[in-house]
């Protein structure tokens, strides 16, 4: 795995911004960062490719522990009235996407460690699926990249469409960024080209409609499926949360499923590693806080906010942000390769119906936030 700088494309602005990546520059610097690239070898794809199913694996027997187990559901923060919808939809398994992003940390020379896993509103999509194959098409195309997101996208969808009504809704939240906006919309087209009729809506937008019972949009149509790009610990806590629970057991579709809420927090991490202590894809996560360095990575928190590295008893690194209240957990430290100075590249490895599907990754400081940049790759040999 090596990065090596590159000459941006000219007007490569305007180029992502046909391909729908409008959010391609944060704070005055690119998001899209073309100005380098990353080189894995064939066998480095697939130590990583080998590491995302095992992890998938390994999830499965977590999400088993955990419904089973009302102690960890309350551990996690999970309100009381969402147990028994989690664990109806773990056992019925509703349709889904079953889509996510294992966050890991890789040299190249040892195996893959997983940080964390993004599978209820896992953002970097558009890029890992589209951007960075037209970049290579277009400054590579001699060369392979690991990136077979988007068919595999189009054929779920395609799988999915005899349970589907009529509209799919898709909803997420109005944002100054755009960046929930690219990734729902981006949805929605492969959706679309799979043959589904879509709609969108914002979250806000969305009202029950207590003569009907049910879920409607702006334009007071009834939403009997909707994607949303919305975290499912906001919805379960929103003043509407019984009526979530009614549509649930009303059979509207909610794609992702709300046992979601068990892979997408982290304390999933500290399970993990009480089920397969020393696995070799893991690090050594726990409730409680350890006597060495550390990790403390809140329950809830997203593009890496609250986060802590601490040496010797000392934060040596932290990131702001709202979270913190409902807990942490504690992971050992993993040293990431400087790559570049004050370059940190995390892989995300997705997964599309549960199996890998191809890599994006980011560059950021000792904790991806935010601020991270978004680095193409290719395979040579």
């Amino acid at each position: 795995m090596i990065r090596t700088p590159m000459v941006p494309r000219p007007d490569w602005q305007g180029i992502v911004e046909r391909e729908g990546l409008i959010w391609h520059t944060a704070d005055g610097a690119p998001y899209w960062n073309e100005a380098a690239c990353y080189r894995f070898t064939a066998a480095e794809i697939g130590e990583i490719e080998a590491a995302t199913a095992e992890l998938y694996r390994l999830f499965l027997a977590a999400g088993e522990a955990i419904v089973a187990d009302a102690g960890l559901l309350r551990r996690f923060g999970i309100p009381r009235p969402f147990h028994d919808a989690i664990r109806t939809a773990w056992d019925a398994e509703p349709p889904a996407l079953n889509f996510g992003r294992f966050d890991l940390g890789y040299d190249g020379a040892g195996p893959p460690k997983l940080f964390e896993f993004n599978c209820d509103t896992p953002t970097a999509l558009l890029e890992a699926a589209v951007i960075q194959w037209s970049w290579k098409e277009q400054c590579f195309p001699h060369l392979d990249q690991y990136n077979g997101l988007h068919d595999a996208l189009v054929a779920k969808w395609r799988d999915l469409t005899p349970h589907l009504p009529a509209t799919l809704h898709f909803a997420h939240a109005a944002e100054e960024a755009g960046e929930d906006a690219v990734t729902t919309a981006y949805l929605r087209d492969t959706a679309e080209a799979a043959g589904i009729a879509t709609a969108p809506v914002l979250i806000d937008a969305i009202g029950w409609h207590h003569q009907r019972r049910c879920f409607v949009d702006g334009e007071d149509a009834a939403i009997a499926a909707i994607f949303k790009l919305y975290p499912w610990e906001w919805l379960a806590n929103e003043a509407f949360a019984d009526v979530l629970l009614e549509s649930l057991s009303r059979g509207t579709l909610w794609l992702e499923p709300v046992w979601k809420m068990i892979w997408s927090n982290k304390g999933v991490l500290a399970v993990l590693w009480d089920l397969f202590p020393d696995h070799p894809n893991l690090l050594p996560a726990s409730f409680a806080i350890p006597d060495g360095d550390a990790v403390a990575k809140p329950l809830l928190s997203r593009e890496g906010a609250n986060v802590s590295i601490r040496r010797a008893g000392e934060i040596v690194a932290e990131t702001p942000g709202d979270y913190g209240e409902e807990g942490y957990v504690y992971q050992a430290i993993y040293p990431l390769p400087e790559a570049a100075p004050g370059c940190f590249p995390v892989i995300g490895s997705w997964i599309v119906d549960g199996a890998p599907a191809g890599i994006g990754i980011r560059e950021d400081g000792l904790i991806t936030g935010n601020t991270a940049r978004f680095v193409p790759h290719v395979i040579e040999g």
